[in-house]
Formats: C-alpha cells, sequence, structure tokens
C-alpha cells in the first residue's frame, strides 16, 4: 500500500512540475525546445491527414448510408463486434410494394402488369445498391476505419509521449540553470563577516551542497534529453509512415471509384432494359382492339370510307391492319410539324416505328387519336412512330 501511494504521489508531483513548465511556456515566462524542422513538417502533414481523412470518412457514411438511425445502428454493432443484420435497400422496398399492389389490382391489367415489370426492375436496382455498399464498406471505409482507430491512436500516443519528454527536458534545462545561479553566486559573495571556525565549515558545506546540486542538475538534463531523443526517433519513423498509408489509401479509392462505376453501370443497363420493356407495353396499351375501334374523326371516316379508285371494293380499306397509320392518314390530319433531338439510341420493334441514333435531328408531328406517348417522325423518306421519350422538342 506504501508503495502505491509513495507511486501516486510521485506521479502527482511529476504531472503538476509538467503543468507548470507548459503554463510557463504558454506565458512566455519559460524557455521551450523547438522540434526539429523536419520533425515539425512531419506532425503537420500527419495532421493534415488525419483530419481530412475523417471528414473523407464520414462524408462517404452519409453518401452510403444517408439514414443517421442506420449509422447509429452500423456504429453500435461495430462496436460490440457483432454482424450487422441484412437491411432492405429502399429501392428493395419500393419494388415489394409494387408487386404486392399489382396482385391487389390484377397482374394481368396494364397497370399491374407494369407495376409488376417496373418492381422487379427496382429489385434488381437495390440488389446493385446493396453490392456497392458492401463493397464500399469493405475496400474503403474499412481502411480509413483502420487508420483512424489503429495508426493514428498509435501516433497520437507517442506524440503525447514526445511533449511530455520534452516538458521533462525543459524542466531539468531550467533546473541546471537555477542551480548553477545560485553556485555563482555564493562564489562571487563568500560570507566572511563571522570570524569564527563555525561560519566556514558552515560555508564550506554550502558550496559543497550547490556543487553537488549542479552535478545531479547536469545528471537529469542528460537522462532528459537522451529519452528525448530516443522518443523523437521513434516518432519520426511512425509519421513517416503516412506516406504509406497514403499510398494504400490511393489504392482504396481507386477501388471505390470502380465499384461506384460498376454500380451506375449496372443501373444505367437495367433502366434502358425498364425503359424497352415499358415501350413494348406502351405499344401493346395503344394499339385498339379492332372490334372496339372507333375513328373519333368524322372527316376521317367519311374519307375512309369513300373507295380509293373507281371500281375498287369498299373492303380493301377495312382489310388494313387495326391500329397501324395509314400513308393517307398521316397526310391528311398532320397537326403541325416541328423539329426534335433524340436524345437515347432506339431501335424500332416493327415496320411502323422508326428507329433512331442519339443527337440526330428529326421532324415529329401527331395525328389525331395517336397515343401522346408515340409521335410521327420522319428522316428523309423514312416515316414512323418514335416514343416521346426519346425526344427533346426544339422550337
Amino acid at each position: 500500500m506504501d508503495f502505491n501511494v509513495k507511486k501516486l504521489a510521485s506521479g502527482a508531483g511529476v504531472f503538476f512540475t509538467r503543468a507548470v513548465q507548459f503554463t510557463e511556456e504558454k506565458l512566455g515566462q519559460a524557455e521551450k525546445t523547438e522540434l526539429d524542422p523536419h520533425l515539425e513538417n512531419l506532425i503537420t502533414r500527419a495532421d493534415c491527414t488525419k483530419n481530412w481523412t475523417e471528414k473523407i470518412f464520414r462524408q462517404t457514411e452519409v453518401l452510403l448510408q444517408p439514414n443517421p438511425s442506420a449509422r447509429i445502428e452500423e456504429f453500435i454493432y461495430d462496436k460490440l463486434d457483432k454482424k450487422l443484420p441484412s437491411r432492405t435497400t429502399n429501392p428493395e422496398l419500393l419494388g415489394q410494394s409494387m408487386l404486392e399492389a399489382a396482385n391487389d389490382f390484377g397482374p394481368a391489367t396494364p397497370y399491374g402488369s407494369t407495376l409488376i415489370t417496373v418492381g422487379e426492375y427496382q429489385k434488381r436496382l437495390g440488389g446493385a445498391e446493396r453490392e456497392l455498399l458492401q463493397t464500399s464498406a469493405v475496400g474503403f471505409l474499412t481502411p480509413l476505419r483502420n487508420f483512424l482507430e489503429g495508426d493514428w491512436r498509435t501516433i497520437s500516443k507517442e506524440r503525447r509521449l514526445l511533449e511530455n519528454r520534452r516538458l521533462d527536458l525543459d524542466i531539468c534545462k531550467a533546473r541546471l540553470k537555477k542551480a548553477k545561479v545560485a553556485e555563482a553566486k555564493a562564489a562571487a559573495a563568500p560570507d566572511f563577516q563571522e570570524t569564527r571556525p563555525r561560519n566556514y565549515v558552515l560555508s564550506a558545506s554550502a558550496s559543497a551542497l550547490l556543487s553537488e546540486e549542479v552535478d545531479k542538475a547536469e545528471h537529469e538534463l542528460r537522462v532528459a534529453q537522451t529519452e528525448f531523443d530516443r522518443q523523437a526517433e521513434v516518432t519520426r519513423l511512425l509519421l513517416e509512415g503516412i506516406g504509406s498509408t497514403h499510398l494504400n489509401h490511393l489504392r482504396c479509392l481507386q477501388d471505390f471509384a470502380e465499384a461506384q462505376a460498376t454500380y451506375y453501370a449496372q443501373c444505367h443497363h437495367y433502366m434502358q432494359d425498364l425503359q424497352r420493356e415499358l415501350n413494348k407495353c406502351g405499344s401493346a396499351v395503344s394499339a385498339p382492339h379492332p372490334s372496339a375501334e372507333v375513328d373519333p374523326d368524322p372527316a376521317a371516316s367519311a374519307l375512309l370510307s369513300e373507295p380509293s379508285s373507281p371500281g375498287a371494293p369498299a373492303s380493301s380499306l377495312s382489310s388494313q391492319r387495326p391500329g397501324t397509320l395509314t400513308m393517307e392518314q398521316t397526310q391528311l390530319h398532320v397537326t403541325g410539324t416541328r423539329k426534335a433531338k433524340v436524345l437515347y439510341d432506339y431501335d424500332g420493334h416493327d415496320v411502323s416505328e422508326l428507329s433512331l441514333l442519339a443527337d440526330e435531328l428529326i421532324t415529329v408531328y401527331t395525328v389525331p387519336g395517336m397515343d401522346p406517348d408515340w409521335l410521327i417522325g420522319e428522316r428523309g423518306n423514312q416515316k414512323g412512330k418514335v416514343p416521346v421519350t426519346y425526344l427533346e422538342l426544339l422550337s
């Protein structure tokens, strides 16, 4: 028990002495040993690396998981060293809701079948997002976290130890300086006022004590200098390792960018497939059933009811394919033409559709009774239906 008390008292005394030295340095009342310029540069670089790594880590977490509650849950599971349960992504939740809604509306209805199609692709998007989250967490976030919670803690510990060694060195320097001043003062002004032998003995004893105090201070200074130099070298080696940390983070950053590129490429591919599926569904829905076909334009009905040439049978027009735009209809019922720029490549699914190339300019117009999602497009002598979603109409 006595040993523990003495150790505690000794530690408290060292802490108090260091606090006094630190305070006097801040007030400009004590000298401070400056570190080597190279070591100072390494410390500055390390602080910059730590600050930016921490900020990039936090912002990447926000990017991958915008929900604060979910991030807190992941943090707790990580600290408890437990496996985080699999979480359904938002696109997967949306896709599941669409599929359930389609079952209620009826999978055979146009709306229900479209919900099923879109829901399935939303679940595919969610799967791609989950793969991005897992890849990024392992390949990018984990190395950054290991640096902040592992390497940086070791560096910080050694830097604190270096600061303590520096304070001890400056304390020893101040102690030696005071001892030398006291010794010089005693040697310059000896007390010869008393002629009794006892005073000479006391004066000699005081000089010996002061000389012994100087020797002790010099020894403590040498020990403190050795410990400071050794700790400075250890800290320098750790700080120089920041360069290899940058290289490691560079590789992780490249892997993260590659994972993002893969994810967005998958999303683009899925959305292109979904758009093609929706265009097929739109074409099927827009084509009227023969038994329910009604011409909303009386003039068109009158024109179609007349024979195209003398002696031609009236059934020649009625035998045309329902829902297909004839050349006569296109020419007689044009509402107005305008230019349009093609945004994406489009492959026509049948002879009634016009294939498109991205960035080309075509002439478009519509006819009465046509599906609003489609227009008639002309390019030279070629003509056919084109989807509105692939176009940018120009004024």
